[in-house]
Parts: structure tokens; C-alpha cells; sequence
């Protein structure tokens, strides 16, 4: 990649990972609402790590429970069927920009300790490749090979025949410098990585209506956890993306050899919307007129997140997300997945629509997925891109898709 600085990278990764972050009110054209971004730090947590999911549109708290169940919900590890099981994506990152050396990798297992309860363990890697870094006169400072990744172990159990708990416990770590001193624009910052701990806690119900058709129901609360802090300034942390999704699932099995399922998520971030800002800037950073955003607790700005949107209820409706999802399986065998995932233009703006299948050989099964934007300012990291999952279920019982 071309040096840039500390600082216009720094804009770079997270403007492209999550399209969230925080700037100040602006014009949108649309009948004068106006931009206000929630802004997170290691957004790339909320990325799909898988291609099921990834390719139904984002929709998976209430999906047929599968090895990737610690990002969508935990709880649904409880209902899977194998008894042990093993998974891994790749994906690659910018590749629609012509970046080759940002990646996204993950490897998860889970184990069925008994009928009633499943434990599982993951660990995610983003590699930003290597950055030729400058301070703000373009004099050379030395290679920076910036990464994050997250650590997390698992434990589901079912509370009756029909629901299930899970709770999932995390670690963080965010290196973006490799503790340089970096400029930004005003003088020398000194960083360090930052870290964290974390938790997720969901709950999944599953019902049989008759013998051929399901009804799901999920919720999951993600990444609450401290904040995160990349220098010594205490006073401005990072609030992680803490995040409550919910959703329901519909599946129909319509004969031995053909199944449909029908997902709907809606998601919301637990972060406290962004104040309105002055309109001055410098350099391109523009600063909260207010230090009480940053002075916010963690529980505070989860609570208030559902009613502290400077616009008022309408603006808080726009902070959802909403994700359709649909999968078709023949034969257990091949299946074929659509989707779409919306987002508010004044919330980040990201809508695309999402393709991809999987084959399954009887313990194995890969699957891909491809996202296309639907409008022309929606960018997004893993645009016209392909991620690739790989899966492997032991002990898997007949008939099963998972």
C-alpha cells in the first residue's frame, strides 16, 4: 500500500469496516436529515465470519444452529447436531480497491459435553498488511504490520426441550501501530495495542410446528465489554461495538429431498449516538462539542443508546439495521442462499445484497458467498468479493444440513 500517514489510515480502516465512524452532522439530500455515524472501535467485529450467514444477507441469530454460532448466537450451540465439530473461513479484504494483503481468517470448534450442553472456542484474525508509515511531512517512520484479533470460549445449555441459554466470555487485542509514536496532524502521539475483555449472552427457541415445517426465535447481546484505549489519554476511549440482535426463522421442510428457510434479523448497536459536533475541522477530524460522550460508561451507553439520538425517536429508528435472508437445501446436499441487509443513509448507509451456496460430502461442507452494493454510496470492505467457509461435522446424525 502507498505510505500514508498514522492518521489517514487510521480513517481508512475503520471508514471501510464499518462505515460508522463518527463525524459531524451533514446534508444528505434527504429531506433534511443529516448524518450522525455511531462510531466503535474493532467494528470488524461485527463482520460475518462465515459464508452461510454472510450470504444471507447478515441474518443468522435464529439460523439452523451450525459451527458459527458464537457471532450469531450462542444459545445455538445447544440445539446443534453433531457432537463435534470444526470450521474456518477466509476472507479477503478491499480486494474491490486492489488491496492483496488485508485478510480476515477464523477457526472455531464446538463439543457436545452431554444431550444438554455444548461448548465451543474461536479466534478471529484481521492482518492489515504491511504499511509503510509518515509522519504528517511525509518523512518516513518504518513499517507498521497492524492486526487485531479476538479470543472467545463458549457454553451453551438447553433450559427446556425447546430453549436455550449461552454465554460466551472474550478476549481483544487491537495493535494498529506496533506502539510507534505517531503523528496526528498536531504532534506526536505515543500508542500502545489496545485490549479488552468481553462478554455475549443469548437465548435461542426452536418449535416444531409438525413433522416438516420449524418456527425459530433468537436474541443476542454481543461485546459488552471496557472500553478500549490505544494511548495513554484516558479520556477518549473506544466503546466496543456492543451489539442486541434479534430475529425468527421459518423452516419448511417440503419433502425428502427439498427444504426452504426464511430469516429476519434486526440489529441495533448498544453505543451512544455521537453528540452534535462543530463544524470546524482540521485535517479531516472533527471533534464532539461535548466530553460526556466520552465520559460514558459501558451499562450507561447501552442503556441510553435506545433513547439518546439528538433527533429524537425517528433517529433512533434509523440506528436499525435489518437483514432478509432465505436458504434452500436439495437433498442435503446443495444449497442455494439469498439476502439483503439495509441500513439507514444517515447511519452508515450500507445496503447490499448477497448471494452463495454450499455442497455438503457427507462430514464436510464448503460454502461461498458474494455481496454486490445495491446503492452507489454504499461501500463496504467485502464488496464483489468471494469468502469461502469450511466446515467439518463428526458424528453428524442423518438428514442434518448443519
Amino acid at each position: 500500500m502507498k505510505k500514508v500517514t498514522f492518521f489517514l489510515f487510521c480513517l481508512i480502516v475503520m471508514s471501510f469496516t464499518q462505515s460508522a465512524l463518527a463525524q459531524p452532522s451533514q446534508s444528505t439530500g434527504l429531506t433534511g436529515q443529516t448524518k450522525n455515524y455511531i462510531s466503535t472501535g474493532m467494528p470488524i467485529l461485527l463482520i460475518a465470519p462465515d459464508a452461510i450467514s454472510g450470504a444471507m444477507g447478515d441474518a443468522g441469530v435464529a439460523a439452523t444452529p451450525d459451527a458459527y454460532s458464537a457471532h450469531w448466537n450462542n444459545a445455538r450451540f445447544a440445539f446443534i447436531e453433531s457432537d463435534l465439530g470444526l470450521s474456518t473461513t477466509y476472507t479477503p479484504w478491499l480486494r474491490n480497491l486492489g488491496v492483496g494483503d488485508m485478510n480476515l481468517l477464523y477457526l472455531g470448534g464446538y463439543k457436545r459435553i452431554n444431550p444438554r450442553s455444548t461448548v465451543a472456542a474461536s479466534i478471529t484474525y484481521f492482518s492489515l498488511g504491511e504499511i509503510q508509515s509518515s509522519d504528517y511531512e511525509g518523512n518516513s517512520t518504518g513499517t507498521m504490520n497492524p492486526n487485531e484479533f479476538d479470543i472467545d470460549v463458549t457454553y451453551a445449555m438447553k433450559i427446556t426441550d425447546e430453549l436455550s441459554l449461552g454465554a460466551t466470555g472474550r478476549f481483544l487485542n487491537s495493535d494498529l501501530t506496533n506502539g510507534q509514536n505517531v503523528s496526528d496532524g498536531s504532534g506526536y502521539v505515543s500508542t500502545k495495542p489496545a485490549r479488552s475483555v468481553a462478554a455475549d449472552l443469548g437465548l435461542y427457541w426452536q418449535h416444531n410446528i409438525d413433522k416438516q415445517q420449524q418456527i425459530a426465535v433468537g436474541g443476542f447481546i454481543s461485546n459488552l465489554g471496557a472500553k478500549l484505549s490505544y494511548s495513554d489519554d484516558d479520556t477518549k476511549k473506544e466503546f466496543l461495538p456492543s451489539n442486541l440482535r434479534v430475529g425468527v426463522r421459518y423452516t419448511n421442510e417440503i419433502d425428502d429431498y427439498n427444504e426452504i428457510s426464511v430469516l429476519f434479523d434486526i440489529n441495533k448497536l448498544l453505543v451512544p449516538t455521537p453528540p452534535k459536533t462543530v463544524g470546524d475541522s482540521t485535517y479531516g477530524q472533527y471533534y464532539h462539542n461535548s466530553a460526556e460522550y466520552y465520559s460514558t460508561g459501558v451499562m450507561r451507553g447501552a442503556i441510553q443508546s435506545f433513547f439518546d439520538a439528538p433527533g429524537g425517536m425517528s433517529e433512533e429508528l434509523r440506528e436499525l439495521q435489518l437483514s432478509l435472508g432465505a436458504e434452500y437445501w436439495y437433498n442435503h446436499t446443495l444449497a442455494a442462499r439469498a439476502g439483503y441487509f439495509y441500513e439507514h443513509a444517515t447511519k452508515g448507509g450500507r445496503q447490499y445484497a448477497t448471494v452463495g451456496f454450499g455442497l455438503k460430502f457427507n462430514i464436510m461442507q464448503v460454502d461461498f458467498a458474494y455481496l454486490v452494493p445495491t446503492t452507489a454510496f454504499s461501500s463496504n470492505p467485502l464488496s464483489n468479493t468471494i469468502r469461502i467457509s469450511l466446515t467439518v461435522n463428526l458424528s453428524n446424525k442423518k438428514g442434518s444440513n448443519n
